[in-house]
C-alpha cells in the first residue's frame, strides 16, 4: 500500500459557524497526517486493502480573525489541556466516482465519536492525490458550549470543510 503525507501548507480546514451577529469563518493550514492508499488501474481506491488514515490539526492553529471571539473558542475548548483535534479513519465505502462513505473517528477536547460521511478523493499525478469532505457537527456531543460574549450568540451546529493535499513518500 502507498502511504501519502499531508502537506500542511497545501491542505486546509474551513469552519463556518452562525451566531446572532455575525457569520463566522475560519479557515486554517496546518493539518497534519498521512493516509494509506492502494489505487486500482481506474483510479478508485481499492477496498481491498484496508485504508489507514490519520490526522491532526493544532488548536491554536483555529482563528476567525477576530481575537476577542479567538480568545474565547481557544478558553471554551481548552487548548491548553487539548491542543490537538485528532482523526482516525476506520472505514471506506464506495459511494460514486471518486467517493467514498468515510467513517472513523473524531477526538475533540478528550473526548472521542464516531462520526460518517462523503469524501472524494482524486489521483493528482503520480504523487500527488486530493482528498475533499464536508461535515456537521454540534460541538455540545464534545462537551463544548457554544461560546456567548456580549450581544454574540454562537449556534452550537459548525460547518466543516477539508481539502487535503497529500504527497507519496518514498
Amino acid at each position: 500500500m502507498a502511504r501519502y503525507r499531508i502537506v500542511p501548507e497545501r491542505s486546509h480546514v474551513y469552519i463556518d459557524a452562525k451566531s446572532s451577529l455575525h457569520p463566522i469563518h475560519s479557515t486554517t493550514d496546518g493539518l497534519e497526517g498521512l493516509v494509506e492508499f492502494e489505487f486500482g488501474s481506474d483510479g478508485e481506491v481499492d477496498l481491498s486493502n484496508k485504508p489507514v488514515g490519520k490526522l491532526s490539526l493544532a488548536v491554536t492553529k483555529l482563528s476567525s480573525g477576530n481575537r476577542m471571539e479567538d480568545r474565547e473558542l481557544h478558553k471554551r475548548i481548552d487548548s491548553r489541556r487539548f491542543p490537538t483535534i485528532e482523526g482516525v479513519l476506520d472505514q471506506m465505502e464506495p459511494a460514486g466516482k471518486e467517493a467514498y462513505q468515510v467513517t472513523g473517528e473524531i477526538t475533540f477536547r478528550g473526548v472521542t465519536k464516531t462520526h460518517q460521511d462523503q469524501m472524494t478523493i482524486h489521483v493528482a499525478d503520480e504523487q500527488t492525490i486530493e482528498l475533499e469532505g464536508k461535515s456537521r457537527f454540534d460541538i455540545r456531543e464534545f462537551g463544548m458550549e457554544p461560546p456567548k460574549m456580549l450581544m454574540l450568540k454562537v449556534d452550537p451546529e459548525v460547518d466543516v470543510r477539508v481539502d487535503i493535499i497529500a504527497v507519496k513518500e518514498g
